[in-house]
């Protein structure tokens, strides 16, 4: 059960990654400098970026169920999947590149969290 909470929190944090990409393509480029009130406004009425921040507090939330149950250093490592599915979408869903570098590196991912839930 606890690996089941931890994909889902883990993957509801990748959602919100994703979500917060989708709202800034919507809204365009920012400036840290200066926010215009026209794009303020645009960010606090963009849907994704409230999906966004409803994926990232129900995330916590069952991240903190999470830690108060296993150990911070076996849960952790499990956050790595998230580069997996955050590649991925970014792949299937903006047409961001995977290189074979990027494969390469997943697979090493892959194997990594695969050797850690075994212990």
């Amino acid at each position: 059960m606890n690996i089941f909470i931890i994909i889902v929190s883990v993957s509801l944090n990748a959602a919100a990654q994703i979500f917060l990409k989708k709202g800034m393509l919507e809204i365009g480029r920012l400036s840290l400098t200066s926010i215009s009130y026209s794009q303020l406004i645009a960010l606090m009425s963009n849907v994704y970026l409230w999906m966004t921040l409803l994926c990232y507090a129900v995330s916590v939330i069952l991240w903190i169920v999470v830690l108060s149950r296993v150990e911070v250093s076996y849960a952790y490592s499990f956050l790595s999947i998230g580069y997996i599915l955050v590649a991925l979408a970014g792949y299937y869903l903006f047409g961001e590149s995977l290189s074979a570098m990027k494969i390469w590196g997943i697979i090493t991912i892959c194997i990594g969290i695969y050797l850690i839930s075994r212990s």
